[in-house]
């Protein structure tokens, strides 16, 4: 895991590296008449530029498009495909339909099964994160050869939370509770979170029967289990519960995470500061796919796109500074192989 949030680390100082070198290309305008070689090579790459722009043009959607989630409405993975939908569309980026298909058959397993075999025109997309990846890898042989990475967005961290019908006056006391006999309960989807605690076991020294996991399709579910009273605690990213928190249903009780958040989540002590346990994180990645026949012209309009989304300053401000992610754009070649190592190393760990 330290590997994969280096690689992280390094991909964002490159896009930062990147865009510096844009801004360097900018010329100003000037009154010096041109020599006919100046015009000449003016207009040779005025050809360039549109032979160019012809082939990044090449391929643009031409009917409805289905996007897929593999997690429940109104969970990190819904919010997130909506807002990148949105901005498309409000950029003018894409003109057709964007229909969100929320699959979550099997804890997801049917929908990227069924998309990794689709037959694809470019007009298929599916939602995909680390903690899709997790299961798949772990638990079938679908594997992230079976798709084509378009793009990884953003990177994200996690909370532990409470209800207002936790009985628990803190999390230390919760531990000693379970030690002492109690059940305590937490909550999550799966993937990174489920890895989340099987982190908290082995830092607390509780087993899988002091501290019980439920797990559900989408991080919503198991909100809406902890405000019914159904769960002590869930494992949650922000974006999927800052709303509530607001609102003051639930209580981010720690950061999940080897430094605080900023921001409105400032004030979240990390899990070392109110249990004296080792801090846990498992950040997770937040990406988009398609289906492993999309046509290289798909690909690269749809990670070219989602380029354009990542500099929208919706996207910095509504999603990213918002819901307390880092920005990471990561183009489809390199997010392939962003992804590939990520596999590699989940299923070196099994």
């Amino acid at each position: 895991m330290k590997k994969m949030i280096l690689g992280a680390a390094v991909w964002m100082c490159m896009a930062a590296t990147a865009g510096c070198s844009g801004t360097g290309k900018e010329t100003s305008k000037t009154d010096t008449p041109k020599t006919e070689a100046a015009q000449a090579v003016q207009t040779g790459e005025k050809e360039t530029g549109q032979e160019e722009s012809g082939r990044e043009n090449a391929w643009k959607p031409e009917k409805n498009i289905e996007w897929v989630v593999t997690s429940s409405a109104g969970g990190g993975s819904d919010i997130y495909t909506r807002m990148i939908s949105d901005i498309m569309k409000k950029e003018g980026l894409v003109d057709q339909t964007i229909l969100v298909n929320n699959q979550t058959d099997g804890g997801g397993e049917v929908g990227r099964l069924r998309v990794s075999q689709e037959k694809s025109d470019g007009h298929l997309l599916l939602t995909f994160n680390s903690g899709d990846l997790v299961p798949m890898v772990t638990n079938t042989d679908n594997r992230i050869e079976n798709f084509r990475p378009i793009a990884v967005m953003a990177v994200d961290r996690h909370l532990l939370l409470k209800g207002k019908a936790t009985p628990y006056a803190d999390l230390k006391t919760a531990i000693q509770a379970a030690k002492d006999g109690t059940k305590v309960t937490v909550g999550g989807s799966k993937g990174e979170d489920y890895r989340l605690y099987n982190m908290l076991l082995s830092v607390s020294g509780l087993t899988d029967k002091q501290l019980t996991y439920i797990m559900y399709d989408a991080t919503s579910d198991a909100i809406t289990s902890l405000l019914g009273g159904h769960i002590d605690y869930c494992i949650s990213k922000p974006a999927s519960s800052i709303q509530y928190m607001e609102s003051g249903d639930v209580e981010a009780e720690a950061a999940l995470a080897k430094e605080r958040f900023g921001g409105s989540l400032s004030e979240v002590p990390l899990l070392s500061e109110v249990t004296g346990l080792e801090d846990i994180e498992a950040p997770i990645w937040r990406g988009i796919v398609g289906p492993a026949s999309m046509p290289d012209e798909a690909v690269q309009f749809w990670s070219d796109t989602m380029g354009k989304v990542a500099e929208t300053e919706e996207w910095k401000n509504d999603y990213i500074e918002k819901n307390m992610l880092t920005p990471l754009y990561i183009p489809a070649e390199e997010a392939a192989t962003y992804m590939k190592d990520y596999q590699d190393t989940i299923l070196a760990e099994k």
